[in-house]
């Protein structure tokens, strides 16, 4: 019999399993990119759409520094949290998940948002299938679309990409772009609301709020927010 003979970088790599991505299954790295690109993509989505109906670019980003709209990355995290346990059932199943997980989502940063800044950034009132004005049940069609989507096209090939970056590379690119969005979403909160108190004739009381007001006036806020309306304003 012919003997078969290995070298030793042949021995070496077979003793050695497969090394395990940083952001295998669904880790904190991984959920973590889901948010950022969900972040990212949905204000391209958005932005293309606006464009294409209403021919005009416009600014929906939900912060003031990228193109990001936490309203899509909490959005993409429910989804994929919520209906992972589904991604191989029928997408009957995968779509009455979408609809409820993003109509909850959509509600909840709205709820947020005007309970924190007195603003809201969409208004339904008066159209049909409203609730509280808050979310249209009409668009969480949307949504049921897009978990659809998500789950059996876009997370899988989304997932193997992630899991191809070197751990080297990944792990502190994601603590830098975490870091990134944490300073960001301070930033663009504290800048609404100071905004908020500018519309109630509110004085800056320390040289926080008088940097706020110096290097976020209201001609930049609402270029980057052009949406949003005080709840005292809404119809």
């Amino acid at each position: 019999m012919e003997k078969i003979t290995y070298t030793a970088a042949q021995e070496t790599s077979a003793a050695k399993p497969a090394a395990k991505s940083f952001a295998s299954g669904l880790n904190f790295y991984k959920l973590f990119w889901i948010f950022f690109i969900g972040s990212f993509a949905g204000v391209v989505i958005e932005t293309l759409y606006w464009f294409l109906t209403r021919h005009r670019f416009e600014s929906r980003s939900g912060l003031i520094y990228g193109p990001f709209n936490l309203v899509y990355g909490f959005g993409a995290l429910f989804i994929t949290l919520g209906l992972y346990w589904l991604i191989h059932k029928n997408v009957l199943f995968i779509a009455a998940g979408g609809f409820v997980l993003g109509g909850f989502c959509e509600f909840m940063c709205s709820w947020v948002q005007e309970m924190l800044f007195g603003t809201v950034s969409w208004e339904y009132s008066g159209s049909p299938m409203s609730i509280q004005g808050r979310i249209n049940l009409k668009y969480c069609i949307f949504w049921a679309v897009l978990a659809v989507v998500w789950m059996k096209l876009l997370f899988p090939a989304l997932s193997g990409l992630i899991e191809k970056i070197p751990g080297r590379v990944g792990k502190p690119l994601t603590w830098i772009l975490l870091v990134f969005m944490i300073l960001n979403s301070l930033i663009s909160g504290m800048a609404v609301a100071r905004m908020s108190a500018r519309y109630r004739e509110i004085l800056p009381r320390n040289s926080v709020e008088v940097f706020l007001d110096k290097h976020y006036p209201d001609e930049l806020m609402k270029k980057v927010y052009p949406n949003m309306m005080f709840v005292s304003d809404k119809p």
